[in-house]
């Protein structure tokens, strides 16, 4: 009997919700479906968050499947037991400060956080190994059952790690998350609480030392035992625990399900047809349906999301994209001749088309796309200005321009499991600085035992023995430990969120990205306003207020283009009140997407409080004050707050329960923000 594990890298997602969860979508621009506390499906989801306005967490399901594509459960015969173990680990702490692409062995043995003279966050610690969060692993069985990573759940000899219970700032990391069993067996991983702590003042939004947050990634283990004596079978998975999807309709151009495509592609023959052994084959018949529809429908969603007028372009079927007829052929070239080509790793001047920001033709410009950030617009040691989209979606748009490809919706998919493909591909996969899920450690094909497959480093009984490394590199083989996959994400996630919207990006030096002045390093001028991952981290949303009431609480009328993060003004403001963003979701789904209408919902509207600001107040000139500005920042009145309404009352209640305690900034201050602005408009 064969039997497989799915999905092979699950992505579940941080919530704050006490007693409410839902399970993660099935499908690349899927919706979550509500759960009951035994994460049992319900159905599709009708709210993300419960009735005090926090936001349920999301759950990854793992299932089994018998070799026929049928599920096996504690339900199916001949099933004895089957146990689940998961060991979920947080290293941020014990990891090396972010440093954009350094650090990154494509670049060569050269680039090694050692040979660059990375610095450690927490530089002083003596024992490294304390900073990791180790809960040590879970093991769960049966029916409708649950445990956590919490200390009280701990196995007995593991030398666990946790991070201190008591901090200055914030609030302490005591879990990681729960496991549940279904009422069939499956196992559900759910992340931590959206808690993040420390001692020391915050000084940068991506890392701060003693700070822990509750990210986390680790293995998941399976083994299935029958009653007939059969050998029991043992499988393994991953799970990422993710911060919360806010736009999960809205899929990145170039999402993480296309980067582990791209590394199969490449690195391990995954489709030999079209690569074999790293050789790209021109005859290759790429399928309009499954490879180039997705990247245009995928454009075309930016739009609820981002301000990316000159995109919009490539969607509006300004020819028959799907027609393969030679007479079509030069309207293909033309299209594909705006978007820009990767950069080699490392880049070889002067051959370096992602420091390109215009197609030119006399005094004719037009920016290339994709229109976002590359991986690398905020530092001058290995730049990578403007995104491109990975070297597989590239060449299957050659394939498209030149004519060598069907149009077929019956078509063959790619040998990868739906299932496996639908986690990951709710991700970021470009551009990866560092990113919103993981970052550019999943570009490496030495992390991989096979396409979309984490390959471990050690099992369980070594870890029992010797605990997890604090700063063993994946990235030189061997494998991945616990916590690998996001320990270079920013900590506390949430300031990396606050700042990694947009960017300010010179695009006339190639070899420049920023220049140093009194005020600190900002982007050399002129510049390019671009966007990093706006499915992932919006930045201007329709509201979607439709009542009296709800207008009167958020101060702006339904269709209104606004800011998506107004009222929280400082990446130490999003720590303490990320869950009053919304959600982004499209209110007329009946058209299956024909005719969206995105619109942001679910705002805790009542944790802000709103001002017009008459220009003259600004310039002295009573004239200007026939013109307002809108501006939005927390109540600090939590007395007004409570008696806006009832659930004003329920977040208050919340928030005393919580007992988050207040953020203090480093007195050298914040500095600029990296986006090279603190405009939010």
């Amino acid at each position: 009997m064969t039997l497989s594990l799915h999905p092979s890298v699950g992505v579940a997602r941080l919530g704050n919700s006490k007693d409410q969860i839902c399970l993660s979508p099935d499908a690349i621009g899927g919706l979550p479906y509500d759960a009951d506390n035994n994460g049992n499906l319900i159905g599709p989801i009708n709210e993300f968050k419960d009735a005090t306005g926090l936001i349920k967490r999301q759950g990854q399901p793992f299932k089994i499947y018998q070799d026929n594509g049928e599920e096996l459960t504690l339900d199916t015969p001949n099933v004895a037991s089957i146990e689940w173990t998961v060991h979920l680990a947080n290293k941020k702490a014990a990891w090396y400060q972010y440093s954009e692409l350094q650090g990154n062995l494509l670049y060569g043995p050269d680039n090694s956080y050692a040979i660059q003279n990375i610095a450690f966050r927490n530089p002083h610690a003596e024992n490294r190994q304390s900073l990791i969060v180790d809960p040590g692993p879970r093991s769960i069985s049966g029916k409708q059952q649950a445990i956590s990573f919490s200390k009280a759940d701990a196995p007995t000899g593991y030398p666990i790690q946790y991070p201190p219970e008591t901090v200055t700032y914030g609030v302490a990391v005591t879990t990681l998350g729960d496991l549940l069993t279904d009422n069939q067996g499956r196992l559900v991983v759910l992340g931590g609480f959206g808690n993040a702590g420390g001692n020391e003042p915050l000084t940068s939004y991506g890392g701060s030392s003693t700070w822990h947050d509750d990210i986390s990634d680790g293995p998941v283990y399976c083994t299935v035992t029958f009653n007939d004596g059969t050998p029991d079978i043992n499988l393994s998975a991953w799970v990422i625990i993710g911060s919360p999807d806010f736009a999960p309709e809205i899929v990145n151009i170039s999402n993480l399900s296309d980067t582990m495509l791209d590394v199969g592609v490449r690195n391990f023959n995954l489709v030999p047809e079209m690569c074999n052994n790293g050789v790209w084959n021109d005859c290759y018949m790429a399928n309009y349906q499954r490879d180039i529809l997705p990247i245009i429908q995928k454009i075309s969603r930016y739009q609820w999301v981002a301000n990316v007028q000159p995109m919009m372009a490539f969607t509006s079927n300004i020819f028959d994209f799907s027609d393969p007829s030679d007479s079509n052929k030069v309207n293909r070239q033309n299209y594909l001749a705006y978007f820009r080509q990767n950069d080699a790793q490392p880049p070889v001047p002067p051959n370096l088309p992602q420091e390109q920001l215009f197609k030119e033709n006399g005094s004719d410009i037009f920016p290339m796309m994709p229109l976002n950030s590359g991986s690398n617009s905020v530092s001058n040691i290995n730049i990578m200005k403007f995104m491109a989209l990975d070297e597989t979606q590239l060449f299957l748009m050659g394939q498209w321009a030149n004519g060598c490809f069907v149009n077929d919706p019956n078509y063959t998919s790619y040998p990868v499991n739906s299932a496996d493909a639908a986690s990951v591909g709710n991700c970021v996969g470009l551009p990866m600085c560092p990113g919103i899920e993981v970052t550019w450690n999943l570009q490496n094909p030495v992390i991989y035992s096979a396409p979309y497959v984490i390959e471990q480093y050690q099992g369980e009984s070594w870890y029992s023995q010797n605990g997890l490394t604090p700063s063993r590199d994946e990235c030189e083989g061997g494998g991945c430990e616990p916590g690998d996959l996001t320990k270079r994400m920013a900590c506390p996630w949430q300031a990396d969120f606050f700042q990694c919207t947009v960017q300010y990006i010179n695009f006339t030096d190639p070899s420049i990205n920023k220049i140093k002045t009194p005020k600190g390093s900002v982007p050399l001028p002129p510049t390019y306003y671009s966007y990093w991952w706006p499915p992932q981290s919006p930045w201007d949303v329709l509201v979607g207020e439709f009542s009296a009431k709800g207008q009167a609480a958020t101060h702006v009328p339904a269709g209104q283009q606004m800011n998506y993060a107004r009222g929280i003004n400082s990446f130490v403001q999003m720590v303490e009140y990320w869950y009053a963003l919304g959600f982004i979701r499209d209110k007329n789904v009946t058209t299956k997407g024909m005719y969206p209408f995105i619109v942001e919902t679910e705002r805790n509207n009542e944790l802000f409080t709103y001002k017009d600001v008459p220009v003259g107040q600004i310039s002295a000139n009573d004239e200007d004050n026939e013109t307002t500005i809108p501006v939005f920042f927390i109540e600090s009145c939590k007395h007004k707050v409570a008696a806006k309404n009832e659930k004003g009352a329920l977040l208050m209640r919340h928030l005393e329960e919580k007992a988050f305690k207040a953020i203090d900034i480093h007195p050298d201050g914040l500095g600029l923000p990296r986006s090279g602005t603190r405009n939010r408009r």
